[in-house]
């Protein structure tokens, strides 16, 4: 049977697979549950920066490395098999360590929670070239955008449903046993979204880039096609800004904590508003996609983070909150589509796994600036913090103007 692109069973594959992953890392989800859990276990401020950026990063050289291999693969279907395998071991290893020593040895487990995290997100770094090249094989610019947007869709449905289960176990079990069945739980659950994604129909790809004889030859090339291509520098320096909001996102929890009464029924609530965000958000992301606008979505994405910031200087009530985190929810599923789609858009087919590991690699820096945000708060205030984080998302919205897009 020949290859069909825009597969319907691709697509529900694709679907498939955010949903169970959704599911699986609500339970460690980074602006509301993890800060508890690091706090829980004796950390600072610093260091729930610290593994909120271990969450949500990848690592940095793995991708381009990662990259330097994948632009000569016909196929890159069993290599992210292996990725699945070890992130589905990494996030069963931190719920089996939690339960057995969380409460007699709490440095140890926090050790052990940051590795866990860390082995989790460093194969994401080879994970996320592999995905966006099938992705790209599979479908073309306009389906692809209508696809993930269907996917984040049932994503944040999914995590609504985790996010409500995690709040009756929460309240059901005292931590730190309620964190450690999370995880386990969570990693099961996940194993189906790896098993979906890791049997989709992939192409073979024969237009390919013959692979440099060595690392450091494939760096400078890399570096010299982005000092060429100012389409490219303006899209990273833009995205990279945009994960300006990281430098206060995670602490909103904590200042709310503060302010309010947060138990377990009320983090459930802001994760489930924040899940409803995501969901409601993607009928509309997918609509501007499908049509090619995904500059627009970016312009609506940091206009959205920047009145969430400055609502955060006044709030303190559970609605407040639950209205920041809502469009947060919204925000950050716009951004996650509108950069995977713009850089497949301006990327030649032959250099795609290059231009996907530069953008990856450069705008991940901007996954770290949770830790900054830890520093700046602990040595000054919530309301220094936020006013920094707006100075640098006002300027990630004046260049996100020069994006290219579809219909440009």
């Amino acid at each position: 049977m020949s290859f069909q692109i825009n597969s319907k069973l691709n697509h529900i594959k694709n679907v498939l697979h955010g949903f169970f992953i959704a599911i699986g890392t609500t339970i460690a989800e980074a602006n509301t549950i993890l800060p508890l859990i690091v706090t829980h276990f004796g950390g600072n401020s610093i260091l729930v920066g610290l593994y909120a950026a271990l969450l949500r990063g990848g690592a940095i050289v793995v991708q381009l490395y990662a990259a330097f291999y994948a632009q000569g693969y016909p196929k890159v279907i069993r290599y992210l098999r292996w990725v699945f395998f070890v992130r589905f071991l990494a996030w069963f290893f931190i719920g089996f360590v939690i339960i057995l020593y969380g409460e007699k040895y709490p440095s140890f487990t926090l050790f052990c929670l940051g590795l866990g995290l860390f082995i989790f997100s460093f194969a994401a770094g080879f994970g996320q070239i592999y995905f966006r090249e099938i992705l790209a094989k599979v479908f073309d610019h306009k389906f692809r955008g209508k696809s993930m947007a269907v996917r984040q869709f049932f994503a944040a449905f999914a995590s609504i449903i985790s996010g409500a289960a995690a709040a009756i176990i929460l309240e059901k079990f005292e931590a730190p046993l309620s964190y450690g069945i999370l995880f386990m739980v969570s990693s099961l659950l996940m194993g189906f979204g790896f098993w979906a994604f890791a049997t989709i129909d992939e192409p073979i790809k024969t237009n390919v880039t013959q692979k440099e004889k060595s690392f450091r030859l494939f760096l400078k090339n890399a570096f010299g096609i982005l000092k060429q291509d100012t389409t490219l520098q303006v899209q990273i320096a833009t995205f990279l800004l945009a994960f300006s909001y990281l430098f206060s996102l995670p602490f909103i929890i904590l200042d709310a904590q503060s302010k309010i009464d947060l138990g377990g029924v009320q983090i459930g609530i802001l994760i489930t508003v924040q899940m409803v965000g995501s969901m409601l958000s993607n009928i509309l992301w997918g609509r501007l996609s499908s049509q090619g606008k995904n500059k627009l979505i970016v312009h609506i994405v940091l206009f959205t983070f920047i009145a969430c910031i400055i609502l955060a200087f006044f709030a303190n009530s559970l609605i407040a909150y639950s209205v920041i985190f809502f469009f947060i929810g919204t925000a950050l599923d716009g951004n996650r589509l509108a950069s995977s789609n713009l850089i497949l858009i301006i990327a030649p087919e032959d250099k795609r796994p290059i231009y996907n590991a530069l953008q990856s690699n450069i705008t991940f820096i901007g996954i770290f600036f949770s830790i900054f945000g830890g520093v700046i708060l602990q040595y000054t205030s919530y309301e220094f913090l936020y006013s920094f984080t707006i100075f640098w998302l006002s300027i990630a919205l004046v260049l996100s103007y020069k994006l290219k897009d579809l219909e440009e």
